[in-house]
Formats: C-alpha cells, structure tokens, sequence
C-alpha cells in the first residue's frame, strides 16, 4: 500500500473554460482562464496538471510552455499522441522543456480509440496497429532520453539511424510517463513502457482487476514493482451528503440541457474499451460504492473521465482513500465547474485527504 505522502493529486486545465454543464466561452485560447486555472491548482497543492489532446484542439506542448511561464512549481501532464511527429522529435522537446522547468515536465501518452477522430488527423490504422507504433515510439524516446551514444532502431513503424539527442531530461532516468488505454494492446504496452498506468474512475472492483492485469504485463517485462497507478474522477462536494447527492442530480439535469440545446441525441456506444468500461459500471446502478456516481456518464456515452465521487469533503477523501489501499497513488480530479470546483477542491477535499491519514499538507511537487 503507497504511503500517503507518495499519493499525488492532478488536476485539470484548459485552453477555454466549458464543461458538461458549461457551453464553451471566450476565446478558444483564453490565456486569462490558462492561467487563472493553472495558478489556482498550484494555489491549492495540486502535484501537476493535464493539458489535454483533442484533433481539435489547441496544441497540449504550446499550452503547457504557457502554463509553465505562468506558474513556480506545478508539474505538467502533457498529453501527446504517438505517430504524428518522430519520436526523436518529440523526445527532444519533452527534455527540452524538462530543462526549462527544471524537471516539472510529464507526458500522457495516449494512443488513442476512435477512428473518426484518428481520421481528423489523417491517421488510418487500426487501433492494434496503432499500439504498436506507440510500443516502438516510446522505445525511440526512452532511447534519446538515455542513450549516452547513438543508437540504432529498425522496427516495422520507424527506423533511426544513429540517433542521439544531446538534451536529457533533468529527471532521471527519464521523465515520467503516464499510459492511457484498456483494451488488451494497450495492456500490453503498457506492461513494457508506463511508469503510471492511468484508469478512469471505475468501481473497487473493476480497478482491482485492472491493477491486477497491467501488473501481470509488467511482469513480463521485470517491471511489477516499478508501475504505478492513478485514477480520474469527477468528486461533486457539498457541506452535507443531501447536499452534495442533490447537486449531483442538478449537474446531470443540467448536462441533458446542454446536450438537448446542442440537438444530441442519445450518446452513441463508444468505441474505446475505457468507455465501455465505465459504461458496464453505469449499468449496475447509479450509485456503486457508496459515493461512485455513473449516471452522467451512462448520459454521455462516457465519452472521457465522466464518473464522480459524490460527498462532502471528508467522505470523498474516505473514498479515495479506499482506491489508495487497493494501489492506487495518484488521483486525477476535475470538476463540472473547472475552476470553481479547483479551488474547493485544493481547499477542502486534499487537505481532508491529508487529513484523514494523519499527513500534514504540503507543498506541490512533481508527481
């Protein structure tokens, strides 16, 4: 079992503020909402923040250079799809900016479920296909992360000849990488690559098994005892569990508002096995495990991190402390209203977490 002062909490920040219950305002590039959201996580004794990738979207390295100008010790969460650029490419760029920030940089590798939005972005593999691309990019990265001399790399997706990159990360032996995906392929490569394996917010029993298989992956790499865990939830909090359950049924009234002003329908069956899984929680029962609420996601298609803890304070960080029993060391919390529930949760729900193990709050480090 992770000791408490080894747990870590990631928030949340993005280019514009929106949500499930928020249509989109301002500017697609709000520097103003960027940096409020990200000095109020570093306010609130947030260990990093996600910067998340969409085809869509604006782009995670820009958005997190900006998010490092704006803020002191924050770690970064970047997250990047392989396949796009050369692996050389991007390793340079992390450790550059791992330079930079003197070791606050993290990347999120994220392979990626949905074709239609791989087809955005011109990329027409099939998703074992593109797992195993990712497998030789993060060979290619490890390797100019560590390499002291050139390297040589002939694979099916990429082939390098005597590659080197002369800037290493300030964190050693590299810097961290976190693994999305919960398909069998995405198991696999994360058994050989992930130094944290990232689930969303399942129930006890689905994230013990999950734990289970991606150690089992690892095994076969010699890497069990080296991977870590972390696990993405929605935490909804209120002074009293009435309270906190009757804001929990307003935020899904107000998420099937704005999908019925946008004129979507019902969510389609998600392509991503991540979703499903969440999907398959949902069908058990709004409420699993005590606090875990799935309706908002079975509303979605859990279409991303869409399950909630449901509480006041301290009965959320009761249950976060029950998934830290079962491994897991990091937890990844946002709200329905970003920066609002931010700032709640670095002044309520972390220290109650601390708390509630006897550990005295502390500064951010990189997680």
């Amino acid at each position: 079992m992770p000791q408490t002062e080894d747990v870590h909490f990631i928030g949340f920040v993005a280019a514009q503020y929106g949500s499930e219950i928020h249509a989109p305002t301002g500017p697609v590039v709000d520097r103003a909402y960027l940096r409020a959201s990200a000095q109020a996580h570093e306010h609130g004794g947030f260990d990093r923040v996600l910067i998340a990738f969409h085809s869509t979207a604006p782009d995670s390295f820009a958005l997190a250079q900006y998010v490092a100008s704006v803020t002191e010790r924050i770690g970064l969460m970047i997250a990047h799809r392989p396949g796009f650029q050369a692996p050389t490419v991007a390793a340079r760029q992390l450790a550059t900016l791992d330079q930079l920030t003197d070791g606050r940089a993290g990347v999120h590798i994220i392979t990626g479920g949905n074709d239609a939005e791989l087809a955005q972005d011109g990329d027409g593999l099939t998703k074992d296909e593109r797992y195993a691309r990712t497998s030789e990019y993060l060979d290619i990265v490890k390797a100019s992360w560590t390499s002291p001399e050139p390297f040589d790399y002939d694979g099916r997706h990429y082939r390098v000849a005597k590659g080197f990159s002369a800037v290493k990360p300030v964190q050693q032996p590299h810097l961290p990488v976190y693994f999305g995906g919960a398909s069998e392929a995405a198991i696999g490569v994360a058994g050989r690559h992930a130094d944290i394996y990232a689930l969303w917010g399942e129930t006890q029993a689905q994230v013990r098994e999950t734990i289970a298989r991606v150690r089992a992956a690892a095994r076969a790499h010699g890497r069990e005892d080296r991977i870590r865990f972390s696990l993405s939830f929605r935490p909804i909090l209120a002074a009293t569990e009435d309270a906190a359950w009757a804001r929990a049924k307003e935020i899904l009234a107000r998420t099937r508002a704005l999908r019925a002003a946008r004129g979507l329908g019902p969510a389609a069956v998600p392509p991503n096995e991540g979703s499903r899984r969440l999907l398959a929680a949902a069908a058990q029962g709004e409420r699993l495990d005590r606090r875990l609420y799935t309706a908002i996601a079975a509303e979605t298609g859990a279409q991303g991190n869409s399950t909630a803890l449901v509480g006041t304070p301290e009965q959320v960080a009761e249950a976060l402390h029950e998934y830290r029993d079962l491994g897991v060391t990091t937890f990844l919390i946002r709200g329905f209203d970003p920066l609002e529930d931010a700032v709640q949760y670095g002044r309520e729900l972390i220290p109650a977490f601390r708390r509630l193990a006897g550990a005295p709050a502390r500064r951010p480090a990189a997680a």
